[in-house]
């Protein structure tokens, strides 16, 4: 005489489960070895990780779809592997930065600001002075505004290289063009 066991078996989002028919072994009260199902949860590993290369074309973009697009990418979001507390993300280049749009009147609104740490050093400047001064700028802070604010969002800024022409030194990584939507 087989005795039965019903298992609870959720799936790995927890959302549905089923009730499966275990068979077990007469002289115990173990499940056959052979009709036990284990559901497992994939987390990646920094290793299991395989970094790309990705350029994204920032001529006539918005500067804010371009910077959500890099943030994704570096933070690894486009990846079914994507695990929270490992950099899975790959590596972005941004060309022709000094040719990014601000909508509406953010060219003569919108303020950077940075602190020299001493007292009275808070500097501010308009998007038009740091456009002429740094137009690389532009698209870094808006991308670093979007990723994470630890020693992790550190690493994935430091994976992102912006260029303010349209020449870039990483034609060797070979890395794949990327159209804003």
């Amino acid at each position: 005489m087989t005795v039965l066991t019903t298992l609870r078996i959720i799936g790995v989002c927890g959302c549905r489960s089923s009730s499966v028919q275990i068979g077990t072994s007469p002289d115990r009260d173990l499940p056959a070895k052979d009709s036990l199902i284990i559901m497992r949860t994939f987390v990646a590993s920094a290793k299991s990780a395989d970094c790309r290369w990705h350029v994204i074309d920032a001529n006539g973009q918005v500067l804010g779809r371009v910077a959500t697009l890099a943030s994704k990418l570096l933070q690894g979001k486009h990846k079914p592997i994507y695990t929270p507390f490992i950099d899975t993300g790959d590596h972005v280049v941004v060309i022709n930065a000094a040719q990014v749009k601000l909508t509406g009147r953010k060219e003569d609104q919108k303020l950077y600001r940075r602190h020299s740490g001493y007292e009275g050093g808070l500097r501010e400047e308009r998007a038009t002075v740091v456009r002429k001064r740094q137009p690389i700028r532009l698209v870094e802070e808006a991308v670093r505004g979007m990723l994470p604010k630890t020693k992790m969002g550190s690493a994935m800024y430091r994976k992102l290289k912006v260029y303010a022409g349209s020449d870039h030194p990483h034609a060797a990584q070979q890395p794949r063009t990327i159209e804003v939507a």
